[in-house]
Formats: C-alpha cells, structure tokens, sequence
C-alpha cells in the first residue's frame, strides 16, 4: 500500500526495527489492551453522592475534550508530516507552530488524557494501571523519536527546551 510507504515502511525496517515499527505494533496492542481492559474498582469503592458523580463526570469530560483537541489539532498542524513512525519522514520538516508551540508530542499526550479521562469516568482502578503504562510507553516512544529528531533538525534542542514534552504546561 502506497500510504505505509509514504510514511516510511519498509521490508528493511520491519526486519531490523530501523525506523520504530516495533514501537508501532507494541502501541496498538497497548491500545487495544485498554480498549478491552474491563473496569475493575476495588471491592467497597463506590461513590453514592450524585454530587461527586457529576464532578468525577465533568472532570473526565473536561480532560476528554482537552484529548479531542491535541489530538485533532496535533493531526491537521502535522498534515504531510504524519507517521505513526517515531522516526521522521525523509521529506517532513520541523513543525513548531500551532499545538506544537505548546507541546512537542499532542499525539501522544491526547491519547494518555483520553485514556486518564476514560479511567476517571469508570473510577477504574485497572484502566489507571493501564494510563500509567500507556504513560511511560509514550514518554520512551517519545524519548526515541527526539533522538532521531535532534539528529536531523538543528533547530529541535533549542525548541526541547521551549516546549513541554506531552502534558500542556505539565510535562
């Protein structure tokens, strides 16, 4: 399919892991694991104030919309420079502007405020455990892909520095 090989699949990658495919896959099992995850909350917890429901409702709601929001702009700021690769396309540039002037992965961090939204509004203890781990996996995936991005655009130390990493004003 000509659309994997605009993003940067190859036979040779896959065999030698050269450009992050193997990031790729573990990121879709990771996803689909939370997916189908089911809610579990410990035996005893259990909220009965309608007060503290609708609050736990506006909450994830809030942190839901905060993911639409990085994510769909994170996705038309990139426009041709879109890979589910962590390594950069060969004919990308740098983007800086828009949702990355202020965070250098929306992607990646809309998707953990999606998941830490979903684990509010289910009061999930299993799907927390799961934000957690979609949290570190994204931190390394994004650790790895700034390596490749430093390498190729001098200008990325500086605009590191600048720019949160995944989380708008947090991290």
């Amino acid at each position: 399919m000509k659309i994997l090989t605009d993003w940067g699949f190859t036979r040779e990658g896959w065999r030698k892991n050269s450009r992050g495919e193997y990031l790729v896959l573990l990121q879709g099992g990771l996803l689909t694991a939370f997916t189908i995850l089911p809610v579990y909350q410990p035996p005893g917890f259990k909220i009965t104030s309608t007060q503290l429901i609708y609050l736990t409702w506006i909450l994830a709601s809030i942190l839901g919309l905060g993911a639409l929001i990085l994510i769909v702009k994170g996705l038309i700021d990139l426009g041709e420079n879109l890979t589910p690769l962590p390594y950069p396309r060969e004919d990308g540039e740098l983007i800086q502007t828009g949702i990355y002037g202020i965070v250098r992965h929306p992607l990646y961090g809309g998707l953990i405020l999606a998941a830490f939204a979903w684990t509010i509004f289910q009061l999930s203890l299993s799907h927390l455990i799961a934000t957690a781990i979609l949290l570190i996996f994204f931190d390394i995936k994004a650790r790895r892909e700034e390596a490749w991005l430093s390498a190729k655009y001098s200008e990325y130390s500086e605009y590191r520095q600048r720019v949160k990493k995944l989380i708008p004003g947090v991290y």
